[in-house]
């Protein structure tokens, strides 16, 4: 991912702070651009946000046997007993799973022949959206959150949108084919991109209809305004059929889809 920005040259390019962690399994990047990154609010920010994560984390994970999700499908906790986040993720499943006509599901196969609650399909990118908040507050600064190659920009609602001052993204997709290449560059100042496919990880999506991991080749990029649904949407439309692409094109009129 490279950034650019379109603020007065007399000015001079704004400043650039970033910061990496490691959470969710994958390294995490905090990017901001602007006035003042290097002051305490930024870092008071950038902290909160990190902090966001390791929380969701701490909730959802499948690999830590003491998080929320992992209590609860062993029956040792009821939802009531577990953090209210897990109630709301059972209740976004479900609205996702009747938009995309099942095509998105949170009950995933576990390994061992079955299947159980897992909502980590829609965990990273509500994880992300939630962290964005404390950045967002932040004025004349643009934030760009990188979450595994799933990424979110967004800005202080102050800072423009377009024309002198804003400051705006370049985001790489990859092509499935040749994950050396860049199929393609968007370019954005506020939204998320959000990319599910086999190139990077191989046959981990999970199509409801088939009762099987999807291994066909290539991938389905979605750009919108949360990256939640973004990334929703690319894995419904990766393992969908044609019922999920009419969902899409009905019901998604804030996002845009392109598969390679």
């Amino acid at each position: 991912m490279d950034a650019v920005s379109s603020t007065d040259p007399a000015a001079g390019p704004p400043q650039r702070r970033a910061w990496v962690e490691h959470i969710m399994g994958m390294p995490v990047s905090i990017h901001l651009r602007g006035t003042g990154v290097d002051e305490v609010p930024a870092q008071q920010a950038v902290a909160e946000a990190f902090r966001v994560l390791r929380e969701m984390d701490s909730v959802f994970s499948t690999y830590r046997p003491d998080s929320d999700l992992m209590r609860l499908r062993r029956e040792e906790v009821g939802i009531t007993q577990c953090s209210p986040l897990v109630e709301e993720s059972l209740r976004i499943g479900q609205e996702a799973e009747v938009l995309t006509r099942g095509a998105f599901t949170t009950l995933l196969p576990t390994g061992e022949g079955d299947l159980a609650f897992d909502p980590t399909g829609l965990v990273k990118g509500w994880a992300v959206d939630l962290a964005s908040a404390p950045l967002t507050a932040l004025r004349d600064i643009s934030f760009c959150i990188n979450a595994g190659g799933d990424i979110l920009v967004g800005a202080h609602p102050d800072l423009p949108s377009s024309g002198p001052g804003e400051i705006s993204w370049r985001v790489g997709v990859e092509d499935p084919s040749d994950r050396s290449r860049i199929a393609t560059t968007l370019t954005l100042s506020r939204g998320a991109v959000a990319t599910s496919g086999t190139a990077a990880r191989g046959a981990h999506l999970y199509d409801p209809a088939a009762g099987e991991l999807v291994g066909r080749p290539g991938s389905v990029t979605v750009t919108g305004p949360t990256l939640l649904w973004a990334d929703i949407w690319a894995t419904a439309l990766f393992v969908g059929g044609p019922a999920t692409q009419e969902a899409f094109a009905a019901s998604a009129t804030d996002y845009r889809a392109t598969a390679l």
